[in-house]
């Protein structure tokens, strides 16, 4: 026994000299440790917020209805949290503390691509899983890693289902203006929507970017107006969408759609705009609206989640909470199929995981990303989001074409 003690640790100390780390089970004692570096500071406060609620909603579900089987073992969860800053950089350096220091079992991703791609990067050279619903380019999933794992529609389809119904209104849009923030996730928004609307004999008249983290987009919008467009779009975030939005009242801007890539299912855009955020759309990973029946394990539809996420936050979920608890049960499944907490085992329980949720169908393509579930259209109608597209789950019809500023 004693032989087989130091061969084991001879074995275990050889890994760690070439930095192979051995993936026993390591959950301390009864619960089961995720780590997450989330923005809660920062430009990316609000949605990092979000993320969070997402994330402790799960849990708090979890280890209320007796914790998470393994086997044979039932386990208590829990997040440790850092506060990255909206910075890629810090991220990095916390997600390293949180695997090196904390010894968490786990990963749940941080918000935005920027820093999941920083992140992506450390779970991949320590060789543990991390499932993120917040960092939709691809670019986080053309590396080649193994690792990562992204419940959430990939960026160049967040603004294509708006074009798409766009299209089917009368009288028919002809032209697109869409300017986007100088990030990798926006970037990817933005052309993605340029390919489809060329793609389908829409006229670009405008197409052009802005600094990441600009707090004046004024000349943009100048030039926006000069084109005249039938349909502005904008790929950022937040702090983006009300920037322009308020820009596009300043200039007296019309269009017959305008619509962001983050923004309007944020309880912050009405909060902040008031009657200008009137008949804004937006593209949605998730709504209330939609119909799936998740597998048994958690609550199976929107309305339920919905319902019970009002109840415990004050506030009805916008999509970036139901992909972050989504991203959490993509582990819940994947640890439950591996019957294991052994990291290998989890990895690849969760590259051949296949099932339905609340949030829609999570599957895995082989880079990690879910290119499976579709896109929703939603538009603020009387101050509260309703879901416009696609029209078989749509709970209200499109308001086409806006009316103009200030008889909204």
């Amino acid at each position: 026994m004693i032989r087989t003690i130091r061969l084991f640790l001879a074995a275990a100390l050889v890994f760690a000299a070439f930095g192979v780390p051995v993936t026993q089970a390591r959950a301390a004692g009864d619960t089961i440790v995720f780590g997450s570096a989330v923005s809660l500071t920062g430009s990316l406060t609000k949605e990092g917020h979000l993320t969070q609620e997402g994330y402790d909603f799960w849990k708090d579900y979890t280890n209320a209805h007796g914790g998470l089987k393994v086997g044979a073992k039932t386990y208590k969860v829990d997040i440790k949290y850092y506060d990255d800053e909206s910075k890629p950089n810090t991220a990095q350096t916390l997600a390293e503390r949180l695997i090196d220091q904390d010894k968490v079992d786990f990963l749940l991703g941080p918000y935005g691509s920027g820093t999941a791609f920083t992140v992506a990067g450390v779970a991949e050279r320590k060789k543990i899983p991390m499932v993120e619903g917040n960092g939709a380019a691809e670019k986080i999933f053309n590396q080649g890693y193994k690792y990562t794992f992204g419940v959430l529609s990939p960026a160049k389809k967040y603004l294509q289902r708006v074009l798409e119904m766009a299209v089917n209104q009368k009288p028919r849009p002809q032209t697109l203006a869409i300017s986007a923030s100088s990030d990798a996730f926006s970037l990817e928004v933005q052309d993605g929507a340029v390919t489809w609307a060329q793609q389908h004999g829409l006229k670009v008249v405008y197409a052009n970017k802005y600094p990441d983290g600009a707090t004046d987009v004024s000349s943009v919008i100048s030039a926006i107006k000069a084109a005249n467009p039938d349909i502005i779009l904008n790929a950022g975030h937040l702090q983006d969408a009300i920037l322009v939005n308020k820009g596009l009242k300043e200039q007296n801007v019309q269009a017959k759609i305008i619509g962001y890539s983050v923004g309007p299912d944020t309880p912050d855009f009405v909060g902040t705009l008031g009657k200008d955020s009137e008949d804004i759309v937006g593209g949605a990973q998730w709504s209330e609206a939609v119909g799936y029946r998740g597998i048994p394990g958690f609550y199976r539809t929107a309305k339920e989640y919905a319902d019970a996420f009002d109840k415990q936050f004050h506030h009805r979920p916008d999509y970036h909470d139901a992909e972050s608890t989504a991203a959490c049960l993509a582990f819940q499944y994947a640890i439950q199929k591996a019957g294991s907490l052994d990291r290998e085992k989890v990895r690849d329980a969760l590259a051949s995981l296949s099932i339905t949720t609340f949030f829609g169908l999570i599957k895995f393509d082989n880079r990690g990303l879910n290119v499976y579930k579709p896109m929703v259209v939603n538009q603020i109608q009387n101050g509260k989001l309703v879901t416009v597209f696609p029209a078989e789950i749509a709970n209200a019809k499109l308001r086409y074409p806006i009316p103009v500023w200030g008889k909204r």
